[in-house]
């Protein structure tokens, strides 16, 4: 498999390093603002830019017929308008908060903790994210997105579930999920240790989403949907 790696920041190098170690090759990298020589020439392309780049990206690779595995996060706001035109054009568009095997796991502890403290308003339920001095968005995706499992599956739509956000040298990520009371306190918790599962993630996603058209997420290609 050939890869396009768009954004070529750390992120971008630790999925080269895995990508090769898995025996893919690297078609080409595009940096911020840099062109994009022998983009078409991949299989599929991985998207880890910024918030402000990543949209425009998308619809680029879509032009040279590639599907897009995208792990940048803060773009929430497009992301309909984003996902009617992969749709409409027939196009492939792999998305995640975190690719992570690891915290796709918490995604789903989450949701079941959530359910099962549905209706204890005696335990007040809070997140706090910790990452590198690099990240540009805060909240991270992957709390938001643990705030809306919390939300939807809990019944807390009454009120929004607080988010501490905290930025400290070259922390990988980690999330935590507390439910506090007085009696007692229980704690969710995913520590990622380096960027590798990021990466691992990312590239399984690039392999499962060749050939395919749609719309897709982490859930899709843990629960084995094929797509068209």
């Amino acid at each position: 498999m050939k890869l396009a790696i768009i954004g070529y920041g750390k992120m971008g190098h630790a999925i080269e390093e895995l990508a090769l170690q898995r025996g893919h090759s690297v078609a080409c990298t595009v940096d911020e603002g840099g062109r994009w020589p022998a983009a078409g020439e991949a299989d599929v392309a991985i998207e880890f830019s910024t918030p402000a780049t990543a949209v425009d990206n998308i619809r680029h690779c879509w032009q040279l017929g590639l599907p897009v595995v995208c792990g940048t996060t803060g773009w929430n706001a497009q992301y309909e308008t984003v996902k009617a035109e992969c749709l409409a054009g027939g196009y492939a568009l792999f998305t995640a908060s975190n690719f992570s095997i690891g915290m796709n796991i918490m995604f789903a502890l989450n949701e079941r903790l959530a359910e099962l403290m549905r209706g204890r308003e005696d335990y007040k339920v809070s997140i706090a994210e910790t990452h590198h001095i690099h990240k540009l968005d805060a909240p991270s995706g992957t709390a938001l997105s643990l705030q809306r499992q919390i939300e939807e599956f809990g019944a807390r739509s009454s009120e929004r579930v607080p988010i501490e956000s905290f930025r400290v040298g070259e922390v990988p990520g980690t999330h935590t999920v507390v439910y506090d009371s007085e009696i007692d306190t229980l704690t969710l918790t995913h520590e990622a240790h380096s960027r590798k599962g990021l990466a691992l993630g990312a590239l399984l996603a690039a392999e499962w989403v060749v050939g395919k058209k749609g719309v897709f997420t982490m859930k899709d290609m843990l629960s084995g949907v094929k797509g068209e």
